[in-house]
């Protein structure tokens, strides 16, 4: 890893799904320590990003690095130093909290003899210990989701990316999980690359935020920083407004919204 690079480096990244445009010139940068956020509406480019960042798919052109690694050329070392959790539940109710961790340590390759230690270290940095030997079928929604970051830490990433973290669950569980969210970053420095369709959330608690729609980066900077540019008084929402022309209950596809529905339903 290069220290002066940055912790996420997108570089004119382009995507097409058949005649879609999914991804058209994105580019933007992810400090080390900073919580940054990807806004706009279903379809805007958003999760493919994030799938190009994670190695799960190759970008049609353009570049796109993680802690200095390039996602094509070093796909084993970026996910060496990456914790993803994605919109989809990636915890299975019928095994406990502990052997849900355990598998993904296995997964990301943990060593055998770092295993033991880094699960407890996962579990407990999600404030699961006491829920560790119970079957996940019985946890709250929140607590799935403080799961999914234990999975997603017991590598121990630089950087943690986390599509929707927060769909689907209540006010009180939403806050539970930013908490802890927010811990990383200050506790461990870890870069936390997100996106929400929650505008209270994204200005709370990003450093900074990209809007993006139709498969382009339209605004870039910090919450105040944008909202002080559209005009005095002017909310997250309504600068979501200006540059997406879309309400934020904008749902995008049919299988946008099956997505949505089904994680909600099993979040309870």
């Amino acid at each position: 890893m290069i220290d002066a690079a940055p912790a996420v480096q997108c570089i004119d990244l382009r995507h097409s799904f058949g005649e879609t445009r999914a991804l058209d010139g994105v580019t933007f940068e992810v400090a080390h320590g900073e919580i940054f956020g990807l806004l706009g509406p279903n379809g805007a480019g958003k999760t493919t990003t994030i799938r190009v960042l994670a190695t799960l798919l190759p970008a049609d052109s353009g570049t796109a690095r993680v802690a200095g690694f390039d996602v094509r050329r070093d796909a084993m070392a970026v996910r060496r130093v990456l914790g993803y959790v994605p919109q989809q539940l990636s915890a299975d109710g019928t095994l406990t909290g502990y052997e849900n961790v355990w598998l993904f340590a296995r997964l990301y390759d943990v060593p055998r003899h770092q295993r033991r230690e880094r699960i407890h270290d996962a579990l407990a940095t999600m404030g699961l210990e006491d829920a560790a030997d119970r079957l996940t079928s019985t946890y709250s929604g929140g607590m799935v989701r403080r799961l999914e970051l234990a999975q997603a830490l017991v590598n121990r990433p630089r950087v943690l990316i986390l599509d929707e973290p927060t769909v689907g669950l209540d006010p009180v569980a939403r806050s539970g999980v930013w908490e802890r969210v927010t811990s990383l970053r200050d506790q461990l420095g870890m870069t936390v690359l997100l996106t929400t369709h929650y505008m209270e959330e994204a200005d709370a608690l990003c450093d900074r935020v990209a809007l993006m729609h139709r498969g382009q980066v339209r605004a870039l900077g910090t919450p105040a920083e944008l909202k002080a540019a559209l005009h005095p008084g002017a909310t997250l929402e309504d600068v979501f407004r200006h540059y997406t022309g879309d309400v934020l209950a904008s749902q995008g596809s049919f299988r946008d919204v099956r997505t949505t529905r089904r994680t909600a339903r099993r979040l309870g």
